[in-house]
């Protein structure tokens, strides 16, 4: 191959050959220089070691950093010296060969625009050059051993003043030892904070290197702090001193300098920009991690504060949280309105990150006036877009929009020296939607539960009718869900004879349908008996209409017609339609279930509807209740009938009211989870004694 094309290779039995390919990965340039220290060693060239690695480590670096492609490094050593030519596989245009000199002038500077990771190779190799291939292109240079260099192989007459001038001047410049370990120096990789560490031994070899007196690295990472001094070597500058300033190749936040206190030199400048490349290469690093990770803590933040705002149902309750996590992280103080039906914004809740400040707070923002916050926040409701606040609160304030519908403003105070930056902004913009919703959420959930206790209070009797010498007393207790409707209802009906009738009963399920099942059960109920039905009657009319309706929705009963006896005593006629048998509590002490069971309503075409005739005595007690009371669990025990027959046998002889409520208790208190179904207990007493 000519000089034009590519390096020469002289093909004696004295070379020493060696080709591999490598990835393109960060490992590739040490992995190149283990290659070339070893074709060094066999060849005996060992005075070129660090030239040679200095300059194979910047080129394969160059070239797994841009054509990240894989690269194929030919090592070939022979008596003359080394060449390397390290070829990669991007394809780009075939231009022409362009053949380096070695530059023997001290002015590294002197050198083509070809990229700063030509000018070492410039400087240190004997020859170099650059070759294009259909499949890529590549990069090879030459060192001839040292008393092979061409001035002196030339044999050319140079008079000993121009020979002592030249090495003069080598000798003032960096050895490529020194080179080698400025551009290899890297930060720790497992120091917590490896950037100041590196930067000050970066500065420190750059400061020997160029004879400076001192110097220091600032960096502002654009964080509210201003310009910080990452590393600082020798004695700090002078003023008035004319220093060597090369600005750091970072990306915004980041902005910096390195600035040397050095005699001006040929070598000065072009070593500061290549240490201050290798340096802004690592900063480039930091502030993506530091992004990465600074997001990554944003998104927790969001995820937890979202978390938060989710568990609360209750409008006053998420209204409060929110300040709470805006302040301090986020903002200085913080500020939640809310809009009425005719759009004026009323004060919900509100944060200062010191509480004494809260009273100048709530003036600054009761404040009225074109200029005043009042005027501003509903700009932005208006608007639907951020407004900037002005002094004293400075700040600014986003609209509370979910599902179309605005809600509110939330205000945001900056703290002091520090103004909020985009990713803030961005975090603020989106606590408000995530806010928004959940107020709007919980205000739907508040006029579900509206609903359903409306809803709920309308299938129970407001109050239980006061009879002479027959007490009547229930306890109800709905479910967990309290916007849900539950499907357990009682009720106390006159008869026409002149009785009452107790009924109580379950619904299958919940919501509106279970609603809706009850409610018609309770009219045909009143409608049937009003019209003085047979108890029997009204059990088949009712089963015949759950059934006409269909749905799978069905219905357990116990009905009991409550009347004068013999005596003292009432006589009850008791029918039992699928549902749990009541317990007859004795005044004299006792207790047993009673009654038979039937068939549910809304099942079966017929039903069986036995009758079970029962008398109390006065001080007895019939005590109703539903599945909600044996079905309460305590993990995977049940509270059962039996508990239930054990837990009211010790109220014997007391009152209906007494009855009813330790029941209540003793079932509520057997487990500490919420109740899973509704509970209903009724308890009908003869109080001829009382």
């Amino acid at each position: 191959m000519s000089a034009e094309a590519g390096p020469a290779t002289s093909g004696g039995a004295d070379e020493h050959v060696r080709r591999v390919r490598l990835p393109a990965d960060r490992r590739t340039p040490a992995a190149a220089r283990a290659l070339v220290r070893s074709v060094l060693g066999e060849a005996n060239l060992d005075e070129l070691l660090d030239e040679a690695l200095l300059l194979t480590t910047e080129l394969t670096t160059n070239a797994v950093e841009h054509a990240r492609t894989e690269l194929d490094i030919e090592v070939e050593a022979d008596v003359g010296g080394l060449t390397v030519t390290v070829t990669d596989f991007a394809v780009g245009p075939v231009e022409e060969l362009v053949v380096g000199v070695r530059n023997v002038t001290p002015d590294i500077t002197e050198v083509a625009e070809r990229g700063r990771g030509l000018l070492l190779v410039d400087h240190f190799a004997s020859r170099w050059g650059t070759t294009y291939l259909p499949t890529g292109k590549g990069i090879w240079f030459r060192l001839d051993r040292h008393d092979d260099e061409p001035s002196a192989r030339a044999g050319t007459a140079e008079s000993p003043a121009t020979v002592t001038a030249a090495g003069g001047a080598e000798a003032d410049a960096p050895s490529a030892a020194a080179m080698s370990e400025l551009m290899q120096t890297s930060p720790d990789p497992y120091s917590d904070d490896p950037l100041p560490e590196f930067a000050n031994g970066l500065l420190a070899r750059l400061a020997e290197m160029v004879g400076a007196a001192g110097g220091v690295v600032r960096l502002d990472r654009g964080d509210g702090q201003g310009s910080q001094v990452l590393a600082r070597y020798g004695r700090h500058p002078r003023e008035g001193n004319e220093l060597l300033r090369v600005p750091l190749a970072v990306h915004r936040p980041y902005a910096g300098e390195v600035a040397l206190d050095a005699a001006p030199s040929a070598y000065a400048r072009p070593l500061a920009v290549l240490a201050a490349e290798r340096l802004s290469l690592h900063l480039e690093n930091d502030r993506l991690r530091r992004a990465d990770v600074r997001r990554s803590t944003w998104l927790t933040f969001l995820a937890e504060a979202s978390e938060l705002l989710a568990q609360s149902l209750d409008v006053e309750l998420t209204m409060a949280l929110i300040p709470q996590l805006v302040v301090p992280r986020l903002g200085q103080w913080c500020a939640v309105h809310t809009t009425d039906e005719w759009g004026r914004l009323r004060l919900a809740a509100s944060s200062h990150a010191d509480e004494s400040m809260l009273t100048q707070l709530h003036r600054v923002l009761q404040e009225t006036g074109p200029d005043s916050i009042q005027a501003r926040l509903r700009e932005a409701s208006r608007s639907a877009a951020q407004v900037p606040l002005s002094g004293p609160m400075e700040g600014f304030a986003v609209p509370l929009i979910a599902r179309g519908q605005r809600l509110g403003t939330l205000a945001v105070g900056r703290h002091q020296g520090h103004r909020h930056d985009p990713d803030e902004v961005s975090v603020l913009e989106d606590v408000a939607r995530r806010a928004a919703l959940a107020i709007e959420n919980a205000r739907i959930h508040a006029e579900r539960r509206r609903v359903a206790q409306t809803l709920q209070q309308s299938l129970l009797p407001p109050v239980l009718p006061l009879v002479e010498g027959i007490g009547f007393a229930a306890e109800y207790v709905p479910t967990g869900g309290d916007a849900e409707v539950g499907g357990d209802f009682y009720d106390v009906v006159p008869l026409p004879d002149g009785r009452w009738l107790v009924v109580v009963g379950d619904v299958s399920g919940k919501g509106v349908q279970a609603a809706a099942v009850t409610g018609l059960v309770r009219d045909v109920i009143r409608v049937l008996a009003g019209d003085g039905k047979p108890l029997p009657e009204v059990l088949v009319r009712l089963n015949e209409t759950l059934v006409e309706r269909g749905g799978g929705r069905y219905c357990t009963l116990a009905l009991a017609a409550v009347g004068p006896g013999d005596g003292d005593q009432l006589d009850v006629s008791l029918h039992l339609a699928g549902h749990d048998r009541p317990v007859l509590l004795r005044g004299a002490g006792g207790a047993a279930f009673v009654g038979t069971g039937g068939t549910a309503l809304g099942l079966l075409d017929s039903i069986a509807t036995p009758t079970a005739e029962i008398s109390l005595d006065p001080g007895d007690a019939l005590v109703f209740y539903t599945d909600g009371v044996t079905e309460r669990r305590r993990g995977r025990e049940l509270f059962g009938t039996e508990r239930l027959r054990a837990s009211a046998a010790p109220l014997a002889g007391y009152s209906a009211d007494v009855v009813a409520a330790r029941l209540r208790a003793t079932a509520i208190g057997f487990s500490t989870e919420t109740p899973r179904d509704d509970i209903a207990i009724l308890a009908l007493r003869n109080d001829a004694l009382t």
